[in-house]
């Protein structure tokens, strides 16, 4: 191999490093609570979605990777415009304290989740079932949303995703 061709795939690498490192920094998951909103959006781009704080003070911005990727990142700003939490929305430990069934709505789901990866019927359940993909360490899951005509949530689960192996190692 000539010199020019390693300096060529050298410079390649180098590349590649510089653009892996900036994606860790563009990353939602790493942002630091206290970060003001205008770094934020200069850093990570518009959200995906954006919802009233919970207490009325402040803004969910929401940084979903569905319906391909297995996360949903939820950064809540204080009244100051400020980062006062982030949070992985998508984690199975979180789902039986936060999501409740007969009394959260579509608009409770989506404030906390965002819109699913894709909506399913089944022939005993008259409403919606909506599906997110996530990871539980490496195993790739979903969770099952049951939202019933009215738009009132009635139960959830969780379940394996079916992806052949080969997928699953890349």
């Amino acid at each position: 191999m000539t010199a020019r061709a390693v300096a060529r795939r050298l410079g390649w690498l180098g590349a590649a490093l510089l653009l892996g490192g900036c994606a860790l920094l563009a990353d939602p998951g790493r942002v630091a609570v206290g970060t003001p909103q205008a770094q934020l959006r200069q850093e990570l781009g518009a959200p995906s979605a954006t919802y009233p704080a919970a207490g009325g003070a402040g803004e969910r911005l929401q940084y979903s990777y569905q319906p391909a990727g297995q996360r949903v990142v939820n950064i809540d700003l204080d009244a100051q415009g400020r980062v006062a939490r982030v949070e992985q929305a998508l984690s199975a430990g979180l789902f039986g304290q936060r999501i409740q069934p007969n009394h959260w709505t579509r608009q409770d789901v989506l404030r906390e989740y965002g819109p699913p990866a894709r909506i399913e019927a089944v022939h005993n359940f008259k409403g919606q079932i909506w599906v997110w993909r996530y990871l539980e360490g490496p195993t790739w899951r979903l969770l099952f949303i049951d939202i019933d005509p009215a738009g009132v949530v009635r139960g959830w689960s969780t379940g394996d995703e079916n992806v052949a192996d080969e997928i699953q190692t890349r």
